[in-house]
């Protein structure tokens, strides 16, 4: 109903937002958080799994405790939150995992092999229990994959393309990518890759042979575009042992 000034406005809603700090990483600290969060706010029919982090290291320079990191908090802690939630979508048929996955997990590159491992393995998990409430024909507990391209949040600042290549596949805004999810989840879409480009690299990794592929990475610049990240990466740390005395 149109009007003036206040009227216009959004009714007004009394929301409750409730925060925990949990390590996804642990277990056992995610199992605990969420007996505190069916205690304090009730049972969650919504779980958006997105924490994500990266090593930025070459794997033989890469030490070990950043890599079992990558994989607990990238792919093991899908396990610990989906068994923590689960049960109770089962029990009502009613709920919706997200899984904010990467183009890196549906396609690879060079340099960060922690980092693409943990997202294949997120997508594998997703996929798989996918098919398995379809098989238990749990139809009220709905699944969305989420697959992006490059985000600007920084977390792989001075990833590089092909500069010709740049203009067509900017880093995407972190505004647009939740919108692009968002839409997804709300109209029961079991995957979504932003921007569309994605779904066609991720076709002709399937179908050329793997020569073909590298050719492709070659064309784009997509081989070693992580290679000036990893570079920044290795300078701040120097920079900052140097500061320490290190």
């Amino acid at each position: 109903v149109a009007g003036d000034g206040e009227k216009d406005a959004l009714p007004h809603c009394n929301l409750q937002v409730y925060t925990y700090t949990c390590d996804v990483g642990k277990r056992e600290n995610v199992y605990l958080t969420a007996e505190r969060v069916r205690k304090e706010v009730g049972e969650v029919s919504v779980l958006v799994n997105n924490a994500g982090v990266v090593s930025g290291h070459h794997l033989l320079e890469c030490p070990d405790e950043l890599i079992e990191r990558t994989m607990m908090v990238n792919c093991h802690a899908h396990f610990w939150t989906t068994k923590a939630f689960l049960p109770k979508m089962l029990e009502m048929n009613h709920g919706h995992i997200v899984t904010v996955a990467s183009s890196l997990g549906l396609f690879s590159t060079a340099g960060v092999e922690d980092y693409c491992a943990s997202k294949f393995g997120a997508v594998g998990f997703h996929e798989s229990l996918s098919h398995e409430l379809k098989a238990a024909e749990k139809d009220g507990i709905k699944t969305t994959l989420v697959c992006p391209y490059l985000v600007d949040t920084g977390m792989f600042r001075g990833c590089r393309i092909r500069k010709e290549i740049e203009p067509f596949l900017p880093p995407l805004k972190p505004e647009y990518c939740v919108k692009q999810a968002m839409r997804a989840i709300l109209t029961d879409q079991p995957m979504i890759c932003t921007p569309r480009l994605m779904y066609m690299v991720t076709f002709m990794k399937s179908i050329l042979p793997f020569e073909a592929v590298v050719c492709m990475y070659r064309f784009l610049g997509a081989d070693k575009c992580m290679y000036p990240f990893i570079a920044q990466r290795k300078q701040a740390t120097n920079n900052n042992e140097a500061k320490n005395g290190i």
